[in-house]
């Protein structure tokens, strides 16, 4: 209907003309009150923030020299936190002159990387933040299944 005639609808019935969207051509509109219209959005918002939930960042620290035990306890802690979709930053603390042995830390993230028993994105690639080398790790999205349809030639 015409912009006039939603006006004077809206004006005998004693209610609000909510413009919807005001982009669309023509643009939409509603005949409601304003005040549950914008309890309805702010609540179509609430839920949405709801299902939105943000992948917390988790920290799992290492020794360069690590003991086996240690190791396996931890890695077993990175993979429960890949599984719940979290990310997780790897760092190796360098105490001492342990500065001196740089390399093994960069061993020893190779060393996880390959432990880890699903595949993993890189989101950060090792670097050192003062005396931690530290790397950030996600679980990799699972691809969707491709078509075993053949292709028309």
């Amino acid at each position: 209907m015409s912009r006039d005639e939603a006006i004077a609808i809206a004006e005998k019935s004693g209610i609000d003309l909510v413009e919807i969207a005001p982009n669309a051509n023509p643009p939409v509109a509603k005949i409601i009150e304003i005040g549950k219209f914008l309890y309805i959005e702010e609540k179509k918002s609430r839920e949405q923030k709801k299902k939105a939930k943000a992948a917390e960042l988790k920290e799992v620290r290492f020794s360069p020299f690590i003991a086996e035990g240690d190791y396996n306890t931890r890695i077993r802690k990175i993979d429960d936190y890949l599984e719940h979709k979290h990310k997780v930053r790897v760092v190796v603390v360098f105490k001492g002159r342990h500065m001196d042995s740089r390399g093994r830390g960069y061993e020893l993230l190779r060393e996880i990387i390959e432990s880890l028993k699903h595949n993993v994105n890189i989101d950060m690639e090792p670097k050192f933040l003062g005396r931690h080398l530290a790397m950030v790790v996600s679980p990799l999205k699972k691809k969707p299944e491709t078509s075993t349809i053949p292709a028309v030639k």
